[in-house]
């Protein structure tokens, strides 16, 4: 049976570290079985147990991948259900961190550095295009968003939600 998560440091926290300490077939186990929510709907569609009836969205879109996603390559399953928009051209924010870096970002010591990291690409990118819609499935990463570029960034499965035909 599937585990589906949302958010990607703690599903792929899941997927990695289990098995990195060691914990045997059962973590081997649930490991093999947790997905991410795009990467669930990504494998469901291709093997055409799924399909989502979506209205346009009507704005472009900018998607900014969470360090953890992009480590273990869980971007593209984004773009792929992302492409299930009609009209939608996403386009990925190519940037490092946001600069949150789990908890680091929240504190007060690491402000300036945190805000460093997110204006070497993210925030520039994100002023950029006003009209966009801003995707971002961390939860630090949407709260670096708002709190460095006065934007809401929403997770993919709200955006989806929202275009629901």
């Amino acid at each position: 049976m599937p585990i589906v998560g949302l958010e990607p440091s703690c599903l792929l926290t899941l997927r990695d570290e289990t098995l990195a300490m060691g914990l045997g077939d059962k973590a081997r186990t649930v490991a093999a079985q947790a997905l991410l929510f795009e990467e669930f709907i990504a494998r469901e569609m291709r093997e055409g147990r799924f399909k989502l009836g979506l209205k346009p969205a009507g704005k472009p879109i900018l998607l900014h991948g969470h360090c953890h996603q992009k480590a273990f390559g869980a971007v593209s399953p984004i773009l792929e259900v992302l492409k299930l928009i009609p009209d939608a051209k996403p386009e990925l924010i190519e940037s490092s961190c946001c600069g949150m870096a789990g908890s680091f970002g929240y504190e007060a010591a690491h402000y300036e550095v945190s805000m460093r990291m997110a204006e070497a690409a993210l925030l520039p990118a994100v002023r950029s295009q006003p009209d966009a819609i801003v995707l971002a499935d961390g939860t630090s990463c949407r709260h670096q968003i708002a709190d460095g570029a006065q934007r809401q960034a929403v997770h993919v499965a709200r955006l989806l939600d929202a275009l629901i035909a």
